[in-house]
């Protein structure tokens, strides 16, 4: 089993603790060292090896986590932020972050986040296989018409009280139904996310973001909820596709 180097900075001896207990119970995670001091983390990183992998808290004295990453990011293949503080998400995007823990975070959240940066090789070869390919739907404007709807055209769908509004890349249907129990229909497949209450939406129909506000291929624009910033966070940290950094 491959062991991945990783490093944790933080300030508050507790926090380091109980980071240094979940590392210990991830079989391919090998702790090297702790720093509670930001400016000698900055100093050894800098001039030190590459590392797998490396836990920075944010609200540091003298030099906060986010500074300090523009300075270490280029040293460490992947930099999770651990803190207390969810107003600092969209600088742990811009900070090009690979994943934000909000602490208190549980083992499972710590152990799942692990596993999507470091996946097992036989686990990523492996894909769930669904035949599913469409469904049916009675549209309340067609006169209960029964309407096929295939997943792979669904932009989105969005609540309207004791219906929901089906936004798909050609038409749109309203059914009734509510948002809970379609999202039981969707969970099988990884691709539709919801970031905010009224909508679930489909990954592959993002056409941009600007900022929070999510614009989808048919024109279809959605501000992010403020529930849902964390899991939009690292989201966005995921796929974003690392480029060179701004001198």
């Amino acid at each position: 089993m491959k062991k991945y180097e990783c490093i944790i900075i933080d300030d508050e001896p507790f926090a380091i603790d109980w980071l240094t207990k979940y590392i210990s119970s991830i079989p391919n995670l090998n702790l090297i060292k702790c720093y509670a001091d930001p400016l000698e983390a900055l100093m050894e990183i800098t001039a030190g090896p590459m590392v797998d992998l490396i836990f920075l808290d944010i609200d540091m004295p003298r030099i906060t986590g986010i500074e300090l990453s523009g300075e270490i990011r280029k040293k460490t293949r992947k930099l999770i932020f651990s803190t207390a503080h969810k107003q600092y998400g969209y600088e742990a995007f811009e900070a090009e972050a690979d994943a934000y823990l909000l602490k208190p975070y549980t083992f499972s959240k710590f152990a799942g986040t692990i596993a999507k940066l470091f996946p097992r090789q036989d686990e990523e070869k492996t894909e769930v296989q669904i035949t599913e390919t469409f469904f049916f739907v009675k549209n309340k404007e067609e006169h209960l018409k029964i309407i096929k709807i295939r997943y792979d055209e669904v932009v989105a769908v969005e609540s309207k009280q004791n219906y929901v509004l089906i936004h798909t890349s050609s038409k749109q249907v309203l059914t009734y139904m509510s948002l809970t129990e379609i999202s039981k229909i969707f969970s099988p497949f990884q691709n539709f996310v919801q970031f905010q209450r009224s909508f679930i939406i489909s990954k592959d129909h993002i056409d941009s973001i600007d900022g929070n506000t999510i614009k989808m291929v048919n024109g279809l624009k959605i501000t992010v909820g403020e529930y849902y910033r964390k899991d939009f966070t690292e989201f966005l940290t995921g796929k974003l596709i690392k480029t060179g950094r701004k001198k």
